[in-house]
């Protein structure tokens, strides 16, 4: 396992299968999941071979980090729903 932390299109992949998985599943879930394993991918293409427990534990903050910030963005989108206060027998 410790080879394959350091293989950036596995992090891609990995990242590809939560995606589809985000899609099957309610929900924000994994989107955040597939993000951090996006951005694990480029820090594995750019840096020196990380220790597994390193690079899992850099996954989980990235993840982390990607989820918190999605619920920001996705709580503040409006719906465009209108509310009715009155009635057409009022």
């Amino acid at each position: 396992m410790a080879s394959l932390v350091n293989i950036w299109w596995v992090w891609i992949a990995f990242g590809l299968a939560l995606a589809v998985v985000e899609v099957l599943a309610p929900g924000f879930i994994f989107l955040g999941f597939a993000l951090g394993a996006v951005a694990m991918a480029l820090i594995v293409l750019v840096s020196a071979p990380l220790d597994a427990s390193l690079a899992l534990a850099l996954f989980g903050g990235l993840s982390l980090i990607a989820w918190i910030a999605l619920r920001v963005i996705f709580r503040n989108q409006r719906s465009g729903a209108r509310f009715i206060k009155h009635d057409i027998n009022d």
